[in-house]
């Protein structure tokens, strides 16, 4: 992938965190912690839905998308089961109990609020498809445009209500939620019509079918455990805490979420170009590279949010004044997933994602028990601790069963270097509210020993952002002859 085309899908997530950075404020002095949590259950759900009923056929099309011939046939064959299942599902829960899935998410029997989720789930199924199509075609700039659009959408939405509506409630949140959500969908449907157009009336081919479903069966049990390692703490936070402790987890994880847009435009990438170096027989010395600079992207961001992270007291109510100790710890999901799909990508050009599943379960396992354990102790802080351990666990395990199954790759820097930012962001959970100046101290020193020891990763970033600054300037220098000569034209 040419630096166009990365720049291209970096967009996506640098926008849609500049905007996120902009919304959050706002939902957090206008709209209650518990409405806050709500939200956050509704995408629990979404994803587990989504996971589930995908059934890992998402990453079958990813898988087999260069090696097939006919591309609307193989989106067709691997988005048709899911949606017809999910579809009827959701009809026959609104059907016999109306109620049933907003008491479940909202704690609230409502089946205009069911009706509401249900159509965010079904347009988030469709788009999880769309939007493969798009990073499989490597079209950035269309991908990340229909991250961003929606998502403005939804600050503008509101704006309004802020400015313009006195009496803001749940069911207005969920309504502006749900519409960007569709826009969504819409956007990348709009994108991709090229591609789904056809695939109505393509043929499923059964052989075909069993060849996805032989790949992606397995990565439902490891899609399930994955949603299990990631959503444990706001489900344990809903049943053993508060949903006031579930807002305040949430704004930290939301927060963590914008910062960790390296992990973003990583994920978006990465798939469809280690499996094109694959294909080309060029890989392993590639992927080693990749993982040396995304390891010092990660450790950097850390130490970045370590040090400003005091910041966000003076942007939050004084509701949220310990999100400033929760978001180090909650850069770990993200953070540590892209660094996993990184080190441990040899699973999957071995085709064994048995093994990912294996992972997934021992650290969701680590999860649900560190959740039992630490929620009813310390809330948030503690489900922002049982999922960052758990998220080291499950690098570590995918790292070593990717050396099992393909090959052995260096891995004593990726140890060394995440286990110490994620204990120092674990002991800020705990101490930082009465330590603050010495866990700062400690920041500022892991971010000196990381300057000189990703000193080649930083030199390559500097060159390469001097390059791009020369290209710019270059651009713009030569625009007036370009407009001067077409004009004699």
């Amino acid at each position: 992938m040419n630096r166009g085309k990365l720049l291209g899908f970096a967009l996506g997530p640098l926008g849609s965190a500049a905007v996120g950075f902009a919304t959050l404020p706002m939902l957090a002095w206008f709209f209650s912690a518990e409405d806050i949590g709500r939200i956050a259950m509704l995408q629990v759900a979404t994803n587990f839905a989504v996971i589930l009923f995908t059934f890992g056929l998402d990453q079958s099309y990813a898988r087999e998308y260069h090696e097939s011939a006919d591309k609307p046939a193989l989106l067709k064959a691997a988005a048709l089961p899911g949606l017809l299942i999910l579809g009827l599902l959701l009809v026959a829960m609104l059907v016999i109990a109306r109620g049933s899935l907003s008491q479940a998410l909202f704690a609230a029997d409502d089946g205009a609020l069911s009706a509401i989720a249900a159509v965010s789930i079904l347009a988030s199924f469709v788009s999880r498809f769309l939007s493969v199509i798009l990073r499989m075609e490597e079209k950035g700039l269309a991908f990340s445009m229909s991250q961003v659009l929606p998502k403005l959408l939804f600050l503008a939405l509101v704006v309004v209500y802020a400015l313009a509506v006195p009496g803001r409630t749940f069911s207005m949140l969920l309504a502006a939620y749900t519409v960007s959500i569709v826009a969504v969908m819409f956007a990348y449907a709009w994108n991709t019509r090229h591609a789904w157009v056809p695939a109505l009336a393509a043929r499923v081919d059964r052989r075909r079918l069993r060849t996805l479903v032989g790949f992606g069966f397995p990565l439902i049990f490891g899609g399930v455990a994955s949603w299990a390692l990631m959503a444990m703490d706001r489900v344990f936070l809903r049943q053993l805490s508060t949903l006031t402790e579930l807002g305040v987890f949430s704004v930290a994880a939301s927060i963590a979420a914008a910062a960790g847009i390296v992990s973003s435009i990583f994920s978006t990438v990465w798939a469809p170009t280690v499996y094109r170096w694959a294909a080309e027989g060029d890989a392993q010395a590639k992927i080693d590279a990749v993982t040396d600079h995304l390891l010092a992207a990660v450790v950097l961001i850390f130490v970045a949010t370590g040090l400003l992270s005091w910041v966000l007291a003076l942007v939050l109510p004084p509701t949220y004044g310990r999100v400033q100790y929760l978001v180090a710890a909650s850069l770990a999901p993200p953070l540590l997933y892209a660094l996993s799909e990184c080190a441990a990508v040899g699973i999957s050009l071995a085709r064994r994602s048995m093994y990912s599943m294996l992972a997934s379960f021992l650290a969701a396992a680590a999860n649900v028990i560190g959740n039992y354990l630490l929620v009813p102790r310390l809330g948030a802080g503690g489900a922002a601790i049982s999922t960052a351990v758990s998220f080291l666990l499950f690098l570590v395990a995918r790292t070593e069963f990717s050396c099992r199954v393909w090959r052995i790759v260096p891995r004593a820097r990726l140890y060394l270097a995440t286990t110490t930012v994620t204990t120092l962001a674990v002991a800020v959970v705990l101490f930082g509210e009465h330590h603050r100046g010495w866990f700062l101290w400690l920041w500022a020193g892991l971010g000196l020993l990381s300057l000189a020891w990703f000193r080649p990763s930083l030199s390559l970033a500097v060159r390469a952002c001097a390059k791009a600054m020369q290209n710019l300037r270059s651009h713009a220098a030569g625009a007036p002859a370009e407009l001067r000569g077409n004009g004699m034209q």
